[in-house]
């Protein structure tokens, strides 16, 4: 089987067949253990500016998927809207807790416990698509098929936006650094979409006591 390649899972059973990542390979565990003994670095508690920007911008209109959403903060800033929002993660505790956070302050969200790289699987589609801080931990041959896989649940015409950390700008750097090239090149090697930008951004987490190097890129799906 070709690298970044999965068997097909059973249905209602997303863990049957599914390979560790290159993240869980290098880190040795899997993505829901990040989160049983307390917030990982990437979880901030509450949403990343950068989201809140786009937020005050605009930019999330429609049904909104949130791929990667972890505990929840930065879909549950975009529903606080009144946007439909759904967020999918394949660690399960995440998940619960970012439920849990929505029960606890009366928010109207969609949590579901989902694989990034089986989306087609979510059996709907979405005119904007959030990625903060899942992108850049997939390797080459997993950007391919999840980019393939955002394709398959966006609707022509639909707008992602990615948030990843870069490889430019000023230290500190986070894990799994992408090039401005690389970034560009998952989604003009599959078909359907267009760059319409890629800039310097900053992600905060709790790695450095500042923001780290990343990009925030502006995606496009084709129309027809």
């Amino acid at each position: 089987m070709p690298p970044g390649r999965r068997e097909p899972a059973r249905a209602g059973d997303p863990y049957s067949s599914r390979q560790p990542t290159s993240h869980e390979r290098h880190a040795g565990r899997p993505w829901d253990a990040s989160y049983v003994d307390g917030p990982p670095p990437w979880d901030i508690g509450r949403p990343q500016p950068a989201v809140e920007r786009l937020v005050r911008q605009g930019a999330f209109a429609g049904a909104v998927l949130d791929a990667g959403c972890g505990t929840g903060e930065n879909a549950l800033h975009v529903a606080s809207l009144g946007i439909r929002v759904v967020g999918v993660d394949v660690a399960e505790t995440a998940v619960s807790l970012a439920r849990q956070k929505a029960a606890a302050r009366g928010i109207d969200a969609d949590f579901v416990v989902a694989d990034a790289l089986r989306l087609d699987r979510l059996g709907r589609v979405f005119e904007t698509v959030l990625d903060c801080g899942l992108f850049h931990s997939f390797d080459r041959d997993e950007r391919l098929e999840y980019v393939a896989n955002l394709a398959s649940v966006t609707v022509p015409g639909g707008v992602l936006y990615v948030l990843c950390f870069s490889d430019a700008g000023p230290e500190p750097r986070g894990p799994h650094p992408v090039s401005e090239e690389e970034l560009r090149a998952a989604f003009t090697r599959s078909p359907g979409w267009s760059v319409a930008a890629v800039g310097p951004e900053r992600l905060q987490t709790a790695l450095a006591a500042g923001a780290i190097s990343a990009w925030l890129a502006k995606i496009e799906r084709f129309q027809g």
